[in-house]
């Protein structure tokens, strides 16, 4: 494992330490009254995951032997409104590969948006959420030409307390393909077990116990990001200046979900990443995955 993969793990230990304790004192009345009401309500994730060495390919060449991390830090606000549950918040995800010199491929990817969206219920049976992240999707430097805002809209319609079926659409005009619909269905197949196929991160779950959750699933991921104006240049290939770059990955693995307090939840997973791609798709340039790799996660989320 790399210097930048024990860095980032002992960072990450420390947040966890952090955040347990804030969630062990959350249960005091004075800590709660001492917070604004409009924060009183939310939700909040910090999550690492470490790829191992791996390649991509384009053509006649090879990129081989590079790590991942992706790092993941949210928190959004819930509060009630005669409307319905506003969705208010930051994010900010962070992608290191370890590349090469003079790759054509950037070593970093990250991404700072604000979380803006409202869940709605319309009936005793239908559920709307709309939301949008307006933000810097960049490489490691934010510019005022790398905003963009992606939206989603979906809506749940509750079946039976057994079945919901899930249908959305996502929007990203920097998509190769800006418009893209989606469809899902939780299903509770029996007391202990829950099939979840909904993007982007189906799973089937059995609740071990009350506290503990196995499951088995996968990650589809796609965020588009704009380099550097220089970047084409500086790497070899000029008309990837300024370009869109879409990340692709997919993740599949077993994990546990691990209820530690009501409002403190520790998930690990471990699994296989079969498929990765870096697409310049303005500019016809496409890394694909050319050999795929172990990974594990490690989270902390909750919501209160």
């Amino acid at each position: 494992m790399s210097d930048r993969s024990c860095k980032y793990i002992a960072w990450l230990g420390y947040l966890w330490l952090s955040a347990a304790a804030i969630a062990q004192d959350a249960a005091s009345p004075s800590i709660l009254e001492s917070i604004p009401s409009f924060l009183r309500s939310g939700e909040y994730l910090v999550e690492e995951t470490y790829v191992s060495d791996a390649a991509v390919r384009r053509k006649n060449r090879t990129i081989s032997d590079f790590d991942e991390n992706d790092t993941i830090l949210r928190y959004v606000a819930t509060p009630r409104t005669k409307w319905g549950v506003l969705r208010l918040g930051l994010e900010w995800e962070h992608f290191t590969f370890g590349f090469p010199s003079r790759t054509p491929l950037p070593n970093g990817l990250q991404e700072l948006s604000a979380v803006i969206g409202l869940d709605m219920q319309l009936s005793d049976s239908i559920l709307v959420r709309v939301e949008t992240q307006p933000g810097f999707y960049g490489t490691n430097n934010f510019d005022s030409d790398q905003i963009n805002a992606p939206f989603i809209a979906g809506g749940t319609y509750i079946y039976n307390p057994n079945i919901q079926f899930v249908l959305g659409v996502s929007v990203d005009v920097e998509r190769e393909f800006p418009v893209i619909p989606a469809a899902g269905l939780r299903w509770k197949i029996a007391r202990q077990w829950v099939l979840n196929a909904v993007l982007p991160t189906p799973r089937l779950e059995y609740e071990a116990t009350k506290k503990v959750t196995l499951y088995t699933g996968a990650n589809i991921k796609q965020t588009n990001f704009r380099v550097d104006d220089d970047f084409g240049t500086s790497h070899g290939i000029q008309r990837l200046n300024h370009a869109v770059l879409t990340y692709s990955e997919l993740r599949g693995g077993v994990g546990v979900n691990w209820k530690i307090l009501p409002v403190l939840t520790l998930t690990a997973e471990a699994g296989y990443q079969p498929y990765r791609s870096f697409d310049f798709h303005r500019a016809d340039v496409r890394f694909h995955e050319d050999g795929s790799a172990p990974y594990g996660m490690l989270s902390l989320h909750g919501a209160f």
